[in-house]
């Protein structure tokens, strides 16, 4: 058997040395891997049809579930051809649209730019092979025995795929404007009223927030130098930098309008986003806010609940507030949920640890787009909002304590 794959192969190379010989070196050796992948591919596909339709049936389950075989015999032979279509096959149905959609969508992307890896995969198995590592917490070990790649061919084809998904940036994510903005508000009240009262409040084009993703922290020759107390206190003390912060403005749908991402050590908290929207205020619609909690700036354009000793017209408001809240938090549990990487990135680099993140908002509005929403639990983070009020602006206090004038005015008799 040895003897004949080495004859097969130095057939293979003295075909491709006599028909591709204008070809430089590092194009011939690609060409030879396509080459030998097309013939492993073909005696896989001579090898199936061999196969009686059973058989085939019984592979094909058994290469997506871990269901033993007497078991998928068994339903092979029992089950009928009017039979529902599974939760199983739903979901590689999805699976199956998703990677159409974004190969699609890269295909019609302006960036050209080739997949990097040794040999390459077509465009549709990279998309599957990326989505794989985002959506499951693998290593790149397993995936290369999945996809019958080497480990570094993988690891390039990964962060070549979240580069071409990092141009689609400006594409996806997007602030929404003229009519986009209009169907994006939400009311601020979330409690009914007539609807001359409602106008009378602003409404919502969006939350501010922002959530941790944790990082591989490179270890500098300093710290290898260190005393063994110093490196147990630096493993006791969480270091800065060892997240990455993703701070995002997202709709009432979970949809990202705007995301920045950032070391752990250099946290905004709005602060970009407030100096931009005072520069330019047509980018808020007339009469609409943000809101955010406690920590970032208050200003006329983003709002946050009031601290300290409240009233019920503060508590009121702040009431008010935080449905809007859930809507952010479910966000961030629906992005964790589909792309389980980011519960820890193994990545030391932060250029490529970025770039992951950026990809993974990225595809989150996708799915969105495609109607598939996986629902996350909402858990508790760690506070990372400060017990004191951000940046304020006069004028956003003088808006905040109008807003809850009006709202105690219309329900705080009701409530009391």
């Amino acid at each position: 058997m040895e003897e004949y794959v080495l004859s097969a192969g130095r057939a293979v190379l003295d075909m491709v040395e006599r028909e591709w010989q204008p070809l430089s070196p590092g194009e011939l050796e690609q060409r030879l891997d396509q080459a030998v992948e097309g013939v492993l591919e073909a005696e896989m596909m001579a090898t199936l049809k061999t196969q009686p339709p059973t058989a085939l049936y019984v592979h094909s389950l058994q290469s997506q579930t871990n269901v033993q075989p007497e078991d998928l015999q068994t339903t092979t032979l029992c089950s009928s051809p009017a039979e529902e279509e599974s939760p199983e096959e739903a979901l590689e149905a999805s699976d199956s649209a998703a990677v159409q959609y974004i190969t699609d969508l890269l295909q019609s992307s302006k960036s050209r730019a080739r997949m990097a890896g040794r040999a390459r995969l077509s465009l549709s198995n990279t998309v599957q092979l990326s989505l794989t590592l985002l959506s499951e917490r693998v290593s790149y070990r397993s995936v290369s025995r999945r996809f019958h790649l080497e480990k570094g061919n993988v690891h390039r084809t990964f962060f070549s795929f979240c580069e071409r998904i990092n141009t689609l940036e400006e594409r996806q994510i997007r602030w929404p404007v003229g009519i986009e903005a209009v169907e994006a508000l939400s009311p601020l009240c979330i409690q009914e009223m007539e609807q001359e009262q409602q106008q009378s409040l602003p409404q919502v084009l969006g939350v501010l927030g922002h959530t941790r993703i944790p990082i591989r922290l490179p270890i500098g020759k300093h710290d290898v130098e260190s005393t063994m107390p110093e490196v147990k206190r630096m493993k006791e003390e969480a270091h800065p930098d060892s997240w990455l912060n993703l701070q995002f403005v997202c709709d009432r749908k979970g949809r990202f309008l705007h995301c920045t991402i950032s070391k752990g050590s250099n946290m905004d908290m709005g602060n970009a986003l407030k100096d931009k929207l005072k520069q330019h205020p047509d980018l808020m619609p007339p009469g609409s806010c943000l809101l955010a909690r406690a920590g970032y700036p208050l200003t006329a354009q983003i709002l946050t609940p009031y601290l300290g000793n409240q009233g019920p017209r503060e508590e009121l408001f702040d009431k008010n507030l935080e449905e809007h809240f859930h809507i952010l938090d479910q966000a961030v549990a629906n992005l964790k949920a589909r792309f389980q990487r980011l519960k820890y990135l193994d990545i030391g680099n932060y250029d490529r640890a970025r770039a992951v993140v950026l990809t993974a908002c990225v595809l989150h509005n996708v799915f969105l787009d495609m109607g598939q929403v996986i629902q996350g639990d909402v858990e508790k983070e760690e506070d990372t909002t400060s017990e004191e009020d951000g940046e304020v602006d006069e004028e956003g206090v003088q808006r905040r304590d109008t807003i809850s004038d009006l709202l105690f005015k219309i329900f705080g008799s009701v409530n009391t």
